[in-house]
């Protein structure tokens, strides 16, 4: 689709899902704000959004799924209109291919806001299996393909003889969701890039390099749980040799239940993550499409209310958010309140 057919598309549609959400019909269905994407970030929304009610009880309360953050993209960008997503939450920042694929079908004009940090935990029951983790050991243990090679390791203690003498189980975040993208990212990539060949396999062959660094083992090791965090919590809490991982507010929550694991010898804490000293630290995001601003009753209200919550002495703060840098929060601020939008130059 080209821009001006885009640009058209979208002025389209936005005068629909103006004329829905004054007419009647559906309106009904589109006289509430209604937000998809990361599990992560999921409570943090429903707590702005309860927050939102009772400030403005003139607004009916938003609709938020816990969709996973690849699935909450897909959703956002299929289009502008009353049957799509005024929002969606996610745990890493958006591709430059989910950018272009916004553009593609007319959601021209995209609102980032940076609503704070998270980081990702790995955790196991209280009074259950203890490890000081490294990013190359966890790969090494949840690799499809470690280096290349073939995935023998059955135990912690097969992968470095330091640690227990115990099977590895994980239970993780589905592909669909950005906890296993930042996972990834962060702490796989970062494991395999110890190896001086695979530095130099992703100058020669980046698609290569990203399937033996990123691709995480199938045959039991390693379960996808869904996009529910807290299954993961449960299924942990039930095993004392597992190992979860999800993100740092549901350690917070379930700090009664189950125990962090130091990362490269830091502990994943509110602190650590704030300095980025905890390996496992990311941001979160909010993304909005322009065009439903006037369109949603409260849109601009519930984005506001973000950011009377997230600062350091913040409600969220109380909830597990890791506030943003002073200087961060203050550019997000800005985006929030001016509607300054994405211009996807700094998309990977």
């Amino acid at each position: 689709m080209t821009k001006t057919k885009s640009l058209i598309f979208a002025a389209v549609s936005a005068a629909a899902l103006a004329a829905c959400g004054s007419n009647g019909g559906d309106s009904a269905s589109r006289d509430s704000i209604r937000a998809v994407g990361s599990s992560t970030v999921f409570p943090f929304a429903k707590a702005v959004s309860e927050a939102f009610v009772r400030s403005n009880p003139e607004f009916k309360s938003p609709i938020i799924e816990s969709t996973g953050t690849g699935g909450g993209m897909k959703l956002f960008c299929s289009g502008v209109g009353a049957d799509t997503p005024d929002m969606t939450n996610a745990s890493r920042r958006m591709k430059a291919s989910e950018f272009a694929d916004c553009q593609d079908n007319g959601v021209t004009d995209v609102i980032e806001l940076q609503v704070g940090l998270d980081g990702i935990a790995f955790a196991s029951a209280q009074g259950g299996i203890e490890m000081n983790l490294t990013p190359k050991q966890v790969y090494e243990a949840l690799a499809a393909s470690p280096y290349g090679g073939e995935q023998t390791n059955q135990t912690w203690s097969d992968v470095d003889p330091s640690l227990p003498d115990q099977p590895i189980l994980v239970y993780g975040p589905p592909s669909t969701s950005g906890t296993r993208d930042a996972l990834k990212e962060l702490v796989l990539e970062a494991g395999c890039e110890t190896n001086e060949d695979l530095e130099a396999l992703k100058e020669s062959d980046e698609d290569r390099y990203t399937q033996i660094c990123t691709e995480v083992r199938s045959d039991g090791a390693y379960v996808d749980q869904g996009e529910q965090d807290n299954l993961i919590v449960q299924k942990i809490e039930g095993n004392p040799n597992a190992v979860g991982v999800f993100g740092y507010s549901y350690l917070e929550e379930n700090a009664d239940k189950v125990q962090g694991l130091n990362m490269n010898g830091v502990a994943p804490t509110y602190e650590n993550i704030s300095s980025f000293e905890y390996p496992g630290a990311r941001p979160l995001y909010v993304y909005v499409k322009k065009a439903h601003l006037d369109a949603i009753p409260g849109l601009k209200e519930y984005l506001l209310q973000w950011t009377k919550m997230w600062s350091k002495d913040g409600d969220l703060a109380k909830i597990g958010l890791v506030a943003s840098p002073d200087d961060v929060m203050a550019a997000n601020l800005k985006a929030a309140t001016e509607f300054t939008t994405l211009d996807g130059a700094q998309l990977k």
